[in-house]
């Protein structure tokens, strides 16, 4: 259609969805900076320019708004709402309240970078995946994999886009754009799950492909080097359905926390954000299954079992930790020697319902001594007594395999470490500060500045802009923390954030995401519960 092409024509200006992505990302946590360091949060606001003594007024529709260009703006800045020249001649600034501004912002923002994420899905395609040498070098079956269904994933943001677009032209006040979001979450956007579970496969193939195919290699790179791809690499554009639908969440989330309660576009707005939850759990529970299954086989076949054997592989089950530990050796009596002789090595898989205790044996294998359900293990943290005894904590299993109780005393090789088995074998075990979703209390917080890739399954991936609950750190530089906006929980390096230090914007984080799950019954009725406790 003429406007879809005239779509394409507009995305083809100002930035990629990367760079977009960055400077958004970049400008919360300065804004956020800017906030932790004044005394009043309410003092700040980082763009805003309008009078304080503004009256509520509502906005008519224009008999004949006019037109606003926003992706036809070729000026590679960073844009507002209120910065375009249609706003500022309308007068409309003088009219709103400032808190509809912002909201008018929170609106505006997740429809530009609608745009800008088109036009990098479209790169990937019209410069990479439509290639005429790619489609020599590449077997149909192989560009499968590596691209899957990416032209459902964009023929599904030109859709989307040309809705957000056609309500921000009907009139210089944007009404909502949740409705919109809600319509096409529920309606279209299952194409992301089919797009993001695939991605194991296309990451070992596109590695594959590196490995086997100079021709392949050589094309990327040259592809790379290309001025439109402003010094993107290829995998950048693998990721961006994956990147999209959770940035969505939370520009959704962002609108949530702009608009009045108990209005209708907070309705719409609550509506929005659960589907699009529930699209990123099933997003990430299809990358998990891939991964999963196999890390299971391939852990099946390096166990030999002492004891009654033990069936490792289950749908319902996956693997939370591995790794060496010392184990103490005879009596507790025998505590004061302080000889090396007193440990041994250990190893354990803990998988998220099972636990598996082995030791090392050649070629790579190990064999299975004990085994208890994850249900039935304590933990308890021996008190300092001494270097040699540094890191020791002794694990109770409540009934092993031959069905009695047995205890052992191990030693990691650091406090981190110690912690991290701690935490992963004994997960309801309270940890140092109180998490937000137990008790409305203030407990420390911190907001990512540098993003992390996790390393091991108890660990963390980060994104720019995360705020997480820190619930337990070491003195060795780790944190255990819990993301304000998924409640997901892990460890990474202290060093990848900055501690949130104000306790009013600590306070308005945790009202603001209380704010954002009311939606969620269950979510409600658990912290209702333990509140009255």
């Amino acid at each position: 259609s003429a406007a879809a092409s005239q779509t394409c024509e507009c995305c083809l200006l100002g930035l990629l969805y990367q760079e977009y992505r960055d400077k958004s990302t970049r400008q919360e946590i300065e804004t956020r900076r800017l906030q932790d360091s004044q005394t009043d949060p309410e003092e700040n606001s980082p763009s805003e320019e309008t009078p304080a003594e503004a009256e509520p007024t509502r906005i008519t529709e224009n008999k004949a708004p006019p037109q606003i260009s926003l992706l036809r703006n070729s000026n590679s800045r960073f844009n507002l709402w209120q910065d375009l020249p249609e706003i500022r001649s309308s007068g409309v600034l003088s009219i709103l309240q400032p808190d509809e501004i912002k909201l008018q912002e929170a609106m505006f923002e997740l429809v530009t970078s609608e745009a800008s994420y088109y036009k990098s899905l479209n790169l990937l395609v019209s410069h990479f995946m439509e290639n005429e040498r790619m489609k020599k070098i590449l077997h149909p079956s192989e560009a499968h994999i590596l691209f899957s269904n990416v032209l459902d994933v964009m023929a599904v943001s030109e859709r989307f886009l040309l809705d957000l677009e056609q309500r921000v032209e009907e009139n210089i006040v944007i009404s909502d754009v949740c409705d919109i979001v809600y319509q096409h979450t529920v309606n279209h956007f299952s194409v992301y799950i089919t797009y993001v579970s695939n991605q194991t496969y296309q990451e070992r193939a596109y590695k594959q492909l590196l490995q086997d195919k100079p021709a392949f290699r050589e094309l990327i790179s040259q592809l790379e080097l290309d001025p439109k791809c402003k010094g993107l690499s290829f995998s950048s554009f693998l990721i961006l359905p994956f990147q999209r639908i959770t940035r969505l969440k939370l520009l959704v989330q962002n609108i949530l926390k702009k608009v009045e309660e108990k209005s209708d576009r907070e309705t719409t707005a609550l509506d929005a954000h659960k589907e699009l939850e529930t699209v990123v759990k099933a997003c990430n529970e299809g990358v998990r299954k891939m991964s999963r299954t196999e890390q299971m086989i391939s852990i099946q076949k390096k166990l030999e079992f002492k004891i009654k054997s033990v069936p490792i592989i289950s749908h319902s089950r996956w693997l939370l930790k591995q790794g060496e530990l010392q184990q103490m050796n005879g009596p507790k009596t025998s505590r004061t020697l302080r000889t090396k002789k007193l440990f041994r090595e250990i190893y354990l898989f803990l998988f998220n319902d099972l636990l598996v205790i082995c030791r090392q044996i050649p070629g790579d294998r190990y064999q299975v001594f004990d085994s208890a359900p994850r249900g039935l293990l304590r933990v308890e943290e021996l008190e300092d007594q001494g270097q040699s005894l540094a890191n020791v904590f002794i694990l109770r299993l409540l009934e092993n395999a031959d069905d009695r109780e047995a205890s052992y005393m191990l030693k990691a090789s650091s406090q981190s470490e110690m912690k991290r088995w701690m935490i992963s074998l004994a997960p309801n075990r309270r940890t140092k500060f109180v998490s937000f979703t137990s008790r409305l209390v203030d407990c420390p917080q911190i907001q990512c500045v540098h993003p992390y890739m996790a390393q091991q399954p108890d660990e963390l991936s980060l994104e720019l802009a995360d705020v997480l609950n820190i619930l337990d750190k070491t003195d060795d530089g780790w944190i255990f923390g819990e993301r304000l906006h998924d409640q997901e929980r892990g460890w990474f390096p202290s060093s990848m954030g900055e501690e949130i230090l104000n306790p009013k914007i600590r306070a308005q984080n945790l009202k603001e995401c209380f704010r954002v799950h009311k939606s969620d019954d269950s979510q409600r009725r658990k912290l209702g519960s333990r509140n009255r406790q």
